[in-house]
């Protein structure tokens, strides 16, 4: 197939490249009931027997656990999980809370050796089938991650009736059952923004409701095109049957119920004209998607500077009076905390403030270019320079223009 060239490395101004933090092998953590270990025995069996274990990251026996702590603070972890040679994308689900489970990309720009995998993604666990957040960069991560959920839901479903009747558990009857209807359940999926990593994998997610904010519809429709076009030049292979497929419908701010669930949406700006939030103000778990980014150079190509600043005194507010436990950024590690908004609102003040100064000072993008001055707190974050370089030639020529009219 024939893609016609973008202009920069990532995405053009209409383009579009985040990041996440790879995923986390913690040490097993051994469960604190005997009744918990055998139901998970039970489970591990049965879904074997249905097919559904192969590959999974959760708690069962004899299988590798994601214990639901961070990374400790500056540890160095790995850039991808990707495998190029198979094209696996190496996802592994980590719970975060009860029925929160998170999907942590590369902390990266995109890239073939990562599969342009460099977001997180997330999905919670319902009785009204799993609620989707963010579907990835292309089909193939769609699929992987479609068959990521159902092992977690299948094993979930499992392990929640062999701990209520541990006497039908060995026979296999009713969790057989049980397991397949679990892994079968229709959900939803909500896309948090209009960036191409962000939707991209809905392709895989057919029969589901895919959700999102009207702004960010009518951007996915509009720019799909151009950021196939991108994407295809940077994942290569991994890109393989990929074709833009934005959500089918919008989605309202307010309160969500699903099964037990109830979430808070807000619909914020500045990163996009319109950025989802997702609150979860029982397991304090907050989706905050691009506003918030963590270790990284925050991506600029959609941004309103003024509106993302207020933005992020609302998540602040937000995120403090709920005492939330677990920020998930679209871009970045998962942390606890104000640091990756604090992190973000640095950045998006230096940036600025630099870009008008240099502008008062009559300097060319060439001379920002290449002596920016770029602070250390900075200075060894992700897709550093890159995404800096990015965000001045969009950017800079505004500020220039308004210079030269005072």
């Amino acid at each position: 197939m024939s893609r016609r060239p973008a202009a920069s490395k990532a995405l053009s101004p209409t383009v579009h490249s985040t990041a996440g933090s790879p995923v986390s092998h913690a040490r097993a953590v051994r469960p604190a009931r005997s009744s918990r270990r055998f139901a998970l025995g039970v489970a591990h069996r049965v879904l074997a027997a249905c097919g559904l274990v192969a590959g999974m990251a959760v708690g069962m026996a004899g299988a590798p656990v994601i214990a639901q702590t961070p990374l400790p603070p500056g540890q160095a972890v790995p850039a991808t999980t990707a495998q190029p040679a198979t094209l696996n994308y190496g996802l592994a689900p980590r719970e975060l809370a009860p029925g929160h489970w998170v999907i942590e990309g590369a902390v990266d720009d995109f890239g073939r050796h990562n599969g342009c995998n460099i977001i997180n993604t997330a999905f919670i666990l319902t009785a009204q089938g799993p609620v989707v957040i963010n579907t990835g960069p292309s089909r193939l991560y769609g699929e992987q991650q479609r068959r990521a959920v159902n092992r977690v839901a299948a094993a979930a479903a499992v392990a929640n009736v062999a701990t209520a009747d541990v006497t039908a558990a060995p026979t296999g009857q009713p969790v057989a059952a049980v397991a397949t209807a679990a892994a079968a359940a229709t959900g939803r999926v909500l896309n948090l923004n209009l960036h191409p990593d962000y939707f991209f994998g809905n392709q895989a997610w057919g029969g589901w409701p895919t959700l999102a904010l009207a702004g960010s519809r009518a951007g996915m429709r509009a720019e799909g095109p151009a950021y196939a076009d991108n994407l295809y030049r940077l994942c290569g292979d991994w890109m393989a049957g990929t074709e833009s497929t934005p959500a089918q419908a919008d989605v309202a701010a307010g309160p969500l119920a699903v099964g037990q669930h109830t979430l808070v949406l807000h619909r914020l700006q500045g990163h996009t004209a319109d950025d989802l939030v997702v609150l979860d103000p029982v397991a304090k778990v907050a989706y905050v998607g691009g506003l918030v980014f963590m270790n990284r150079v925050p991506t600029t190509p959609h941004a309103d500077f003024g509106r993302w600043l207020a933005s992020l005194d609302t998540l602040e507010t937000l995120l403090t009076q709920g005492h939330y436990t677990w920020v998930v950024p679209s871009h970045g590690p998962v942390h606890s905390g104000l640091v990756g908004l604090n992190q973000t609102r640095d950045w998006l003040r230096w940036l600025t403030a630099t870009m008008q100064t240099s502008a008062d000072q009559g300097l060319d993008l060439n001379e920002v270019l290449h002596h920016p001055g770029v602070p250390p707190q900075f200075a060894h974050w992700a897709a550093m320079p890159a995404e800096l370089h990015r965000s001045l030639t969009q950017w800079y020529p505004t500020f220039e223009a308004r210079a030269l009219g005072r």
